[in-house]
């Protein structure tokens, strides 16, 4: 490789996905530099996964309190300062903030935010930088350019919002997929009074239609919060006073005033900084990227959220850099297994998917069996006195797993198997043959595979 640009590698974007393939890359002994516009580790670390990781933990942990007959009677408190103190502390710990980690690996890191000039070429301020290769890791940001009147209106973002450090007395959140739903519960569950808005005609609008109408039961019934779905906010405004909400719900505009407002209106790439001048091809949903992650542009490779395959996780992420990083240290073209990645809803009860669901085997007319076993009607829902949640398989028609829906309190350690069975092409028998834990939620796993197979026969 050359030594006419400064750089072998570029890497925009330090989050999951820039983080990996820096680090892999590292090892090689090349010249790598990684950009970052904000805080080093990206939003994943800084703002996001760790942070709400943390408050939900807390919030779950104070409201599940909060309803034990044991504790009847008394008065419960906790400082919320503190819960916010104690996010940036473990975000610390996982190297939130730190370019150390890449300074010790030999990277230049760069702060702010980076422009193509040419093909070869960013700006950072009033710095330029030349590399033989770049390496795309933007993420992504918040969606709101359906809404007017932002501009004259202090709204909040799931993000901020996870970081406040006073306890608003009530909260609009727009939006019900899945950072709308953790952020309303998660203050709904520390007092505060909650209003919770999404567009589709039931929450979590990417996931099955089960598991978005069981858990706004549970909002409803459970946390006193008000759900509207079937709503499209339209504006907001703001006075001395109070901040007020315009939307269309039932074929007619209204209005409510609040507080407080929290936009969890989904999220677009980052796509803003001169791609056209190094002659990368980009649409609304993201980079336009290869198998191999390549663009337009031969020398230049995008990945995680920036990119239009509309894959979106922390470990994906990072898989996607370290694969990356291997194709360009070995010369190969090796195509990334996205089989078996499950996403997580970090709600109560905690929402893990994989594989398809019941909406993709609509869009795509695939045919499938199913079945769903509720909690309650298993030994540990009985003994927990649980009434939300259940575990719905999907097969093909020979049983072999395709896709899993798991509502549960512990839904992020249940998929685990059900990830392994759809990755390695299992059939439900294997799954209904293994033996699971009788007192445990995942029997419920067990019930289901067995009436799956029950149907096949």
């Amino acid at each position: 490789m050359g030594k006419k640009y400064d750089f072998d590698y570029i890497i925009i974007g330090s989050g999951p996905s820039g983080s990996s393939a820096a680090l892999a890359l590292a090892k090689s002994k090349k010249r790598i530099a990684i950009v970052e516009g904000d805080k080093f580790g990206g939003s994943a670390i800084n703002s996001r996964d760790i942070p709400y990781k943390i408050g939900l933990n807390f919030s779950h942990t104070f409201s599940n309190i909060s309803v034990f007959p044991e504790f009847g009677g008394q008065d419960l408190h906790f400082n919320f300062p503190t819960i916010s103190a104690h996010m940036d502390h473990v975000s610390t710990l996982a190297g939130g903030d730190n370019k150390q980690i890449f300074e010790d690996a030999g990277i230049t890191c760069i702060n702010g935010f980076a422009n193509f000039i040419d093909a070869h070429t960013i700006a950072v301020g009033s710095n330029q930088f030349t590399a033989s290769y770049f390496i795309l890791a933007t993420g992504s940001k918040l969606k709101v350019n359906e809404i007017s009147g932002l501009e004259s209106v202090n709204y909040l973002t799931p993000s901020t919002a996870i970081k406040l450090r006073r306890l608003p007395r009530a909260v609009m959140v727009v939006g019900g997929g899945a950072s709308g739903c953790e952020i309303a519960e998660y203050f709904a569950e520390l007092g505060t009074k909650v209003l919770l808005m999404e567009r589709a005609n039931h929450l979590l609008p990417r996931e099955d239609k089960e598991a978005g109408e069981t858990l706004a039961d549970y909002f409803v019934d459970e946390l006193g919060m008000m759900v509207l779905t079937g709503c499209k906010v339209v504006a907001l405004e703001q006075d001395n006073i109070s901040k007020r909400v315009v939307f269309i719900g039932d074929r007619q505009e209204k209005a409510v005033r609040v507080d407080c407002i929290i936009l969890a209106t989904g999220s677009e790439p980052v796509v803003n900084y001169g791609l056209e001048n190094a002659g990368i091809k980009y649409k609304k949903s993201g980079i336009i990227v290869d198998k191999s992650f390549q663009t337009s542009t031969k020398h230049i490779f995008a990945i995680g959220d920036a990119t239009s395959k509309g894959i979106s996780s922390m470990e994906c992420a990072e898989y996607e850099g370290a694969a990356l990083a291997s194709n360009l240290l070995h010369k190969t073209k090796n195509i990334t297994n996205y089989n078996g990645f499950a996403r997580i809803i970090n709600t109560y009860p905690e929402i893990a998917t994989v594989g398809l669901n019941e909406y993709d085997l609509l869009k795509r007319d695939h045919r499938a069996k199913k079945v769903t076993v509720k909690l309650e009607d298993t030994l540990s829902g009985k003994i927990n006195g649980l009434k939300y949640g259940f575990v719905k398989l999907i097969t093909e028609p020979n049983g072999r797993l395709i896709g899993a829906t798991v509502m549960a309190p512990n839904a992020s350690e249940m998929i685990g198997e059900l990830s392994l069975a759809v990755r390695h092409r299992l059939n439900v028998l294997e799954i209904a043959s293994t033996p699971h834990p009788s007192l445990n939620y995942s029997s419920a796993i067990k019930l289901a595979a067995k009436q799956l197979v029950q149907k096949s026969a």
